[in-house]
């Protein structure tokens, strides 16, 4: 016995076609614009997120190099969670990069700060 099959917006029985899974355009442009929506304002949030974590970097290396404290990272706002890529050394050193600045934990819960150059790329 075929499960009958209803609406994605609305719920209402579905007649015809049996890949069809709207009742109506209205039904249809409604739940894609939802979708979108929601999934438009998470990338929002996350790219602002990266955008911000990359400007405290560049605030606090002006010369290409240097050296923070976990403590001042996190006054600023800084979310450690969120990064754009991740790069390992061939000692085994894990820099995270929102992208071109970039970070990599050190002693005492410092962090030194460098910026990827663009050129060799």
């Amino acid at each position: 016995m075929e499960s009958e099959r209803k609406c994605l917006n609305c719920g209402e029985k579905l007649t015809g076609r049996t890949d069809k899974k709207f009742c109506s355009d209205y039904c249809r442009n409604f739940y894609n614009n939802q979708w979108r929506t929601y999934s438009d304002n998470y990338i929002k949030k996350v790219n602002n997120i990266l955008k911000k974590n990359r400007k405290i970097l560049t605030d606090l290396n002006p010369n290409g190099k240097s050296k923070v404290h976990r403590s001042h990272l996190v006054k600023l706002g800084f979310r450690f969670d969120f990064f754009t890529n991740i790069y390992i050394t061939k000692n085994g050193n894990t820099y995270y990069f929102c992208y071109e600045q970039g970070y990599l934990a050190i002693d005492n819960d410092y962090f030194a700060i460098v910026k990827k150059d663009l050129k060799q790329e």
